[in-house]
């Protein structure tokens, strides 16, 4: 059998992808990228606007023609109705402005020329509904969700003719996923980047495949090599949903400053913090996240409140450059990209080290079952 396709198993068959293998990131590039080099690419688009998705799709489609790819959506519960930036900030306590104005003051942050990511819009039902109504236009071939899967928005998407996929991290965040027609489940274990739970990937994955029976399974967190995919394999998943292995892709772009923190950054640099967003977000350990750990440093406010409150600061530091205080979410899989290579490079050294390890196993292929049922022994 080709290389290319021993990785070959029934969820990337029942695709058209020549390997399992789900990568999510926030540049359009990438993901067509990941497309050509025989992945399912995976747009995040919370913090775009509903222009910029239907944009962006547009312009992925055109570039991976048939290819199947996907777009992200976090759509946490509890956000404010309407996209009203004012009302927000009238509930920022003056401790929390006044911490944010000290960061600013202490590293010197010159005043930012445009709202930032976070503060641009708010996190609210009304701009969530604007940006699925973008997705459900489009002809993008899956929705995944992650922080909740809304039942009207899976029956949305499911009626246009989208997969869906929902990213959970623990059993009861699955149990209630798969009370609902998703097609597909990403079990994401404590190594993740960005927003992440407390178990940890080997502990997570099995658990979530005994309770899936039929609903294909993938492994999320810590994955970064050939190895990790035939871990995968074995654990029960029918794949592997990878982010942080883009982030030093010569096709991402990226602030060259910010580019050699995650080159240099090992498993160890990378911290959660709640303080870009109120949610938890692993990302790499910079001055930031430090001087919201520090000893009388306010407690982060909740999503959207915190969206607001940092938004604008945070933009300001990538505008201008503030080195001590440039971060980024990052998983612990960070340790394994030391160097710029392009993400057909990435894929193909995946590839290779899963077949080399399939040749050790003196396994033919992804199809044969690696894992072991459960017994009573």
């Amino acid at each position: 059998m080709p290389t290319q396709d021993r990785l070959q198993n029934r969820l990337s068959k029942r695709l058209g992808i020549a390997q399992p293998i789900f990568g999510f990131t926030h540049d359009p590039a990438v993901v067509a990228a990941i497309c050509h080099a025989g992945g399912f690419g995976v747009f995040g688009a919370t913090r775009h606007t509903p222009e910029e998705i239907a944009h962006e799709l547009a312009w992925i489609r055109q570039q991976v023609g048939n290819r199947p790819f996907g777009v992200n959506l976090v759509l946490p519960t509890g956000m404010p109705e309407t996209n009203d930036r004012a009302a927000i900030e009238a509930q920022l306590p003056e401790a929390h402005k006044a911490f944010v104005r000290d960061i600013q003051k202490k590293y010197a942050v010159p005043a930012a020329t445009q709202a930032g990511m976070r503060s641009r819009f708010v996190r609210s039902e009304e701009v969530a509904q604007r940006q699925l109504e973008a997705i459900m236009r489009s002809d993008v071939n899956m929705l995944a969700c992650g922080i909740g899967s809304p039942m009207d928005v899976i029956e949305r998407a499911k009626a246009s003719g989208k997969l869906v996929l929902a990213l959970v991290g623990s059993p009861k965040h699955a149990r209630n996923a798969l009370a609902k027609p998703i097609d597909i489940l990403v079990a994401q274990g404590y190594d993740a980047g960005a927003h992440t739970g407390v178990i940890g990937t080997f502990s997570l994955v099995p658990q979530i495949v005994d309770m899936a029976g039929d609903v294909p399974v993938l492994a999320a967190g810590g994955v970064a090599t050939g190895r990790h995919v035939l871990a995968a394999l074995a654990m029960g998943a029918q794949g592997v949903w990878m982010g942080t292995a883009w982030l030093t892709t010569s096709e991402y772009r990226m602030q060259d400053a910010l580019r050699q923190k995650l080159l240099a950054a090992g498993s160890d640099d990378t911290v959660i913090s709640r303080a870009d967003s109120g949610k938890t977000l692993r990302q790499i350990r910079t001055a930031w996240s430090e001087e919201w750990a520090a000893p009388g440093a306010p407690a982060p406010l909740k999503m959207p409140l915190q969206d607001i409150l940092v938004g604008d600061l945070l933009g300001a530091i990538d505008e201008h450059e503030v080195k001590p205080l440039m971060h980024h979410p990052a998983g612990q899989s960070i340790a394994y990209f030391n160097e710029v290579r392009s993400v057909a490079d990435v894929m193909r050294g995946i590839v290779d080290e899963a077949c080399d390890g399939l040749d050790r196993l003196g396994v033919t292929g992804a199809d044969v079952t690696l894992h072991l049922p459960r017994t009573n022994i």
